[in-house]
């Protein structure tokens, strides 16, 4: 019982297509699914859903907002101070269907939308932290650093001890105290993980307010390499155990 194994058995799987896996791997969607299970308090606001390019050029975007595609992965424009729109790289997103490149069948009815958000937290460098869970409990924590330049990571089980590997990337080995509202995410991951078997529920904080930025059914798409290689039946084992 392989992190990676899991994974791709789910990718494989027609639980993949599970009405409610594919719901919540649209951002707009996942929305309705959050309000339901915790509350509408704990998504990131919605300032407009555009459902095609005319909706888009159309659109009076704020000066200072975060825009990304409701049905792909890793695509986002932030805008701070009224910076002009690459509206080529929009056009783009609605020409791609994400199950094309990497056959996770879940986003494979999804149709393209943007979505425009305010930025979080005035605006400034945000983490989120990615909760892999199973069955209902939120058992190991991913935080990302420097995407842009040296990306490195962290893993911390639930109660926030550091684990000495990492995944996809380096691990970062500077000290990062716990979190002020860790109690209240893992418990928020519990609840929005209990109706999948294994899930990532990734969630940003800033003192003691927590939101959902997404729920994700098939991280790396089943294939990211641990560093060490020999550490990924170490957190399996945290993991599925």
């Amino acid at each position: 019982m392989l992190i990676n194994d899991a994974l791709y058995r789910l990718k494989v799987s027609a639980e993949i297509e599970d009405p409610l896996r594919v719901l919540v791997s649209d951002k707009e969607y996942v929305k309705l699914y959050v309000a339901a299970k915790v509350g509408d308090v704990y998504n990131v606001p919605t300032l407009a859903v555009l459902r095609s390019m005319q909706e888009v050029r159309t659109y009076a975007f704020p000066e200072v907002c975060c825009i990304k595609p409701t049905h792909l992965s890793g695509k986002v424009l932030l805008r701070h101070r009224g910076e002009p729109l690459d509206f080529a790289e929009i056009a783009h997103w609605f020409s791609l269907n994400r199950y094309h490149a990497t056959r996770e069948r879940n986003y494979r009815t999804l149709q393209p939308k943007v979505i425009v958000e305010p930025l979080l937290f005035g605006g400034s460098a945000v983490l989120d932290y990615k909760f892999f869970c199973y069955r209902g409990k939120a058992r190991l924590i991913q935080i990302d650093f420097d995407r842009a330049n040296g990306h490195t990571r962290k893993y911390f089980d639930r109660n926030w001890s550091e684990q000495d590997y990492s995944m996809g990337y380096p691990r970062n080995k500077a000290l990062f105290e716990k979190p002020l509202a860790l109690e209240k995410m893992t418990r928020l991951a519990d609840t929005l993980s209990e109706d999948f078997g294994f899930i990532r529920v990734d969630l940003y904080a800033e003192g003691d307010t927590v939101l959902v930025g997404e729920i994700t059914n098939c991280h790396g798409n089943a294939h990211k390499r641990f560093i060490p290689v020999s550490a990924e039946a170490i957190a399996s084992r945290l993991l599925f155990d």
